[in-house]
């Protein structure tokens, strides 16, 4: 089941404010070579591309589906390719990441390796949501360890590799990281009623639910998942408090810890 941009952009206005606090870490200089890992459907590449002055920038994903969106914003300086972000390579001025990192496993190995390919004084910044204690997300991981769910899923439950701020503060200091900027933000949202909390995470949350159910038990999943949060979030509107982790972290002159660039 791909991922689908219009089901994604139903909530594009509340996906904003995150990258916008994000923006404003950034150390804006001109000529920067820059990344962004997981860009989506390529609109919020393209503001970030305007932000930085003569810079050369390339948004990275992984869904067709997105990339065939994103190929609408590119211009000289700014174009999109298809990849993964564990498959990322190269040295880079900025590696920028939006709301997507946490779909890859082992951070405690994927940030030291993002810190090794910027340069010296290059820049990594990330927002990542950290709201799997949510109630939506808890729904989601019950039902799929109950039957007939769970059988079809054959134990798979979504895992959560979102780490405390405090580890990535160690993570990215041993990296070589200074001037570092980590903080968790709560973000207010108002929505209608329990049925629009389903229909934000069926754009993303539930994706690799709905790509390992069969066609039969899809239908069924959202209806018992869907109960779940009326029971939880009764009347309307209801207040929907997502919460998000946010850092910044610039590459010291010298190479990080462990590495060496003379004898030993």
């Amino acid at each position: 089941m791909p991922w689908n941009p219009a089901q994604y952009h139903k909530f594009q206005a509340q996906r904003g404010a995150p990258f916008e606090d994000l923006l404003a870490l950034i150390r804006v200089r001109p000529n920067l070579r820059v990344i962004d890992l997981g860009c989506g459907t390529g609109e919020l590449t393209r503001r970030l591309a305007d932000h930085l002055p003569d810079s050369d920038v390339v948004g990275v994903d992984n869904s067709p589906e997105m990339l065939a969106r994103a190929a609408l914003h590119a211009r000289p300086g700014l174009r999109f390719e298809h990849g993964a972000i564990e498959d990322v390579n190269g040295e880079w001025d900025l590696i920028f990441s939006h709301a997507a990192v946490h779909w890859v496993d082992n951070h405690a190995a994927l940030m030291p390796r993002l810190m090794r390919m910027l340069t010296p004084g290059g820049q990594l910044a990330v927002q990542m949501p950290s709201n799997h204690s949510h109630f939506s997300h808890v729904a989601a991981r019950e039902l799929a360890g109950v039957d007939p769910f769970a059988s079809a899923l054959e134990g798979w439950s979504r895992s959560v590799p979102v780490l405390p701020i405090d580890a990535y503060a160690d993570l990215l200091y041993q990296s070589g990281a200074d001037d570092m900027v980590i903080f968790e933000k709560v973000y207010p949202h108002i929505l209608q009623d329990a049925d629009a909390i389903a229909e934000w995470t069926s754009g993303t949350l539930l994706v690799p639910y709905m790509e390992r159910l069969p066609d039969a038990l899809r239908e069924p999943f959202m209806t018992a998942y869907r109960e779940r949060l009326r029971q939880q979030f009764p009347g309307s509107p209801i207040f929907y408090g997502f919460r998000r982790t946010l850092f910044a972290a610039t590459r010291g002159a010298l190479p990080p810890l462990g590495e060496s660039d003379g004898d030993d």
